[in-house]
């Protein structure tokens, strides 16, 4: 498996000069995949057909939203757990900490160890490995245009999650 990354300049904000540093940010290519998508991946390695497990995982999303709109959160043992937080607004006195202090509320994930990255290049098995490949070089072996070296421009910014969808080369 391998993984794309660009080289994303970043101004430090604390200084005046505009010098910054290049970071790796991972790319997603395409499109996000889907319920079918994954049922579909399931489905060649198991004895269901592919409207059993669609129909699993479907049933699974309603239980464990329901779980986590009753307060409890979600231990999948071998992929993660899964609780809420909330965004409040503090009160000084304990009469006035209110639900309508509650400005929005999230879904966390924490992912299992068991499917953490490992970036150790002593893992010998190859579905366990992650292979980071840069872009640049990915264009250059292709003779793709634009690729004639230039580092900088490109977002500034951003949250580093990807975002290939809207611009593969940022």
């Amino acid at each position: 498996m391998s993984v794309t990354y660009k080289k994303q300049f970043r101004k430090n904000p604390f200084l005046k000069d505009g010098s910054g540093k290049y970071y790796p940010q991972l790319l997603v290519w395409g499109k996000s995949a889907t319920l079918n998508s994954i049922a579909t991946q399931m489905k060649e390695s198991s004895s269901l057909t592919l409207g059993d497990i669609q129909s699993v995982l479907t049933n699974f999303v309603k239980a464990l939203r329901s779980e986590l709109y009753n307060g409890r959160s979600v231990n999948v043992d071998g992929f993660g757990v899964f609780s809420l937080s909330a965004t409040t607004i503090g009160s000084v006195v304990k009469k006035d900490c209110l639900p309508e202090k509650i400005k929005s509320v999230r879904i966390n994930f924490r992912a299992s160890s068991a499917i953490r990255p490992n970036l150790d290049p002593a893992t010998t098995r190859a579905e366990d490995r992650i292979d980071f490949v840069d872009l640049e070089t990915q264009l250059k072996r292709l003779n793709m245009p634009g690729t004639d070296g230039e580092e900088g421009g490109g977002n500034q910014g951003g949250s580093g999650d990807g975002g290939i969808e809207d611009d593969p080369l940022g």
